[in-house]
């Protein structure tokens, strides 16, 4: 079983010409209120590529159509804790050329503490897994808890942040980064190529299977000294908000099945293609039908 300690956000998505610049007032032209948030969006890609996976997460009570909609996905919500305080939300500019910027609320979502965890990973096994981002409270005792219970831990450090670097990252057995993200780990600059930031990760987290995805330049996958590539497809991307999210849900859930890294980075990377291609966070998440019809089809060719 995965069990994902994540954020439930309400988005507010507003689609602009521009990211809006320092000083500007800008019109919108349009905007979509709906389900997000780092470990929701993860939730719901994994449940849709026919993972299990159980959400532990908070939201204010009148926002119970958030936990609803994860339900109704197939994820087991009963982890998903109703409380007083707001729901997280994000206000979310996306711009003519599909890139995007997000101002984060974190509400309810950093409502846990690291008893509620304790008592929540009661219910867990030795050998199950645990999926974090950087969106909820008490990391540090998620990671040192599921440790302690025997849990193979996955963390996504977005956004990141300088509190990342002071993590227990060492007990992480599965790190999902992109390239902002390995090189604020790794200390390097923004524009390092792939292969010297992978290095520079292995240096630090040499027993950590690393996940380094670049958008259009593909993704790669390191452990142990080995490396593996994905091409990433040829598509015309419309939204990227859920892209890394939805990589990821998609090669947990393809991980669960047992099958090779490769399989794992192809069916991600292809999710992902497909998710680019649509408006939203949540909604723009692919069926696990779609993703298959895709590969077969040499839908989404690889560069």
């Amino acid at each position: 079983m995965l069990y994902n300690y994540g954020s439930i956000n309400l988005d507010h998505v507003y689609r602009v010409p521009h990211l809006v610049r320092p000083g500007e007032t800008l019109a919108s032209h349009e905007h979509r209120v709906g389900l997000g948030g780092k470990g929701a969006n993860q939730s719901l890609a994994l449940a849709k590529a026919g993972g299990q996976v159980a959400h532990w997460g908070s939201l204010n009570a009148q926002d119970g159509w958030a936990r609803q909609q994860l339900a109704d996905a197939g994820v087991d919500v009963n982890g998903i804790a109703e409380v007083a305080a707001p729901s997280g939300h994000a206000i979310i500019q996306v711009d003519d050329g599909a890139e995007n910027a997000i101002l984060l609320f974190p509400g309810a979502n950093h409502h846990h503490s690291a008893n509620d965890l304790s008592r929540l990973m009661e219910g867990t096994q030795a050998g199950d897994w645990l999926l974090l981002q950087n969106e909820c409270s008490a990391l540090a005792d998620a990671i040192r808890l599921g440790h302690e219970k025997g849990l193979n831990i996955a963390f996504n450090p977005a956004p990141m942040s300088d509190a990342v670097l002071d993590l227990p990252l060492d007990r992480c057995d599965l790190l999902f980064v992109n390239r902002g993200e390995a090189a604020w780990l790794a200390g390097v600059a923004e524009d390092t190529d792939a292969d010297a930031l992978l290095t520079a990760l292995s240096e630090r987290l040499p027993s950590t299977q690393l996940v380094l995805t670049l958008g259009g330049e593909g993704a790669w996958h390191q452990h142990g000294g080995q490396r593996q590539f994905q091409a990433a497809s040829r598509v015309e991307a419309v939204d990227t908000t859920a892209a890394g999210d939805t990589f990821i849900g998609y090669y947990l859930a393809t991980m669960q099945e047992q099958k090779t890294v490769a399989d794992c980075l192809a069916l991600a990377s292809t999710a992902a293609a497909l998710g680019v291609q649509r408006q939203g966070a949540a909604a723009s998440i692919p069926t696990r039908d779609e993703v298959d019809t895709a590969l077969a089809s040499g839908q989404h060719a690889i560069r």
